[in-house]
């Protein structure tokens, strides 16, 4: 069994869309961030980095208990377990490199442009600038990369196309303003309708779609998502 510790947030979405298409047995345990439970002690010692998503794998590695963070992380370790969406061994190299590519650039950037844009106080233009430009670079790169492609990797879908479609989801908060916010890249608009298209990608979008999350926006929810603004607590 798979405990899954969330948020619906884009990256704990790439890993309910694996679960989802795997089709594995999962218990969907919710960590409101924006109450500060990735804080507590109990999520601590799951991830040391207060942060979702995180699975337990209760038949891990040779029959024991394991956790894992980070959701690149997570990606690859139920890929392996299951030897599903991993593409072709051939195939591994560029596997790789457009995970980190993903988990490293485009992930970063497109939150970092989400934060400043939606959350962080005015004035900072350069800031505004600088992350949603590189996130906007950061797409071109994977559009280009598409042209002639089905999907990010080879033939077939795998991790990749999932764990970019976490972050294409939220394009319209990324590119803030936007008309047509993957217009300017219709490679990556075709892949992201692709995968967005796929009946696992509903059930993902529907998970913890019922529990009560924190949704008001003051200080005491700010200090719990963006504790790192603020002073140690004495």
């Amino acid at each position: 069994m798979i405990r899954f510790y969330f948020h619906p947030t884009p990256n704990p979405a790439k890993v309910a869309l694996f679960l989802e298409e795997a089709k594995l047995p999962y218990e969907a345990i919710p960590v409101d961030t924006s109450k500060g439970e990735q804080h507590l002690l109990a999520f601590r010692a799951i991830n040391p980095n207060g942060k979702v998503p995180a699975i337990v794998d209760t038949d891990g590695t040779g029959g024991k208990e394991v956790r894992i963070f980070d959701s690149t992380a997570i990606l690859i370790y139920l890929a392996e377990k299951t030897g599903k969406f991993l593409g072709s061994p051939e195939d591994r190299p560029e596997l790789l490199s457009w995970l980190l590519f993903l988990a490293s650039g485009l992930g970063p950037f497109s939150g970092q442009a989400v934060h400043f844009q939606f959350a962080a106080p005015e004035g900072l233009d350069y800031a505004v600038n600088r992350y949603r430009r590189e996130a906007e670079r950061h797409y071109q790169v994977l559009n280009d990369h598409l042209e002639g492609r089905a999907y990010i990797v080879g033939n077939t879908y795998t991790i990749v196309d999932i764990s970019a479609w976490g972050w294409l989801d939220r394009v319209s908060r990324v590119r803030m303003g936007a008309e047509n916010p993957l217009g300017p890249y219709p490679n990556l608009k075709r892949l992201f309708e692709v995968v967005d298209a796929r009946p696992a990608a509903a059930r993902a979008r529907d998970v913890g779609k019922d529990h009560p999350f924190e949704r008001v926006n003051d200080e005491e929810t700010r200090h719990a998502l963006f504790s790192s603004n603020y002073p140690p607590a004495a």
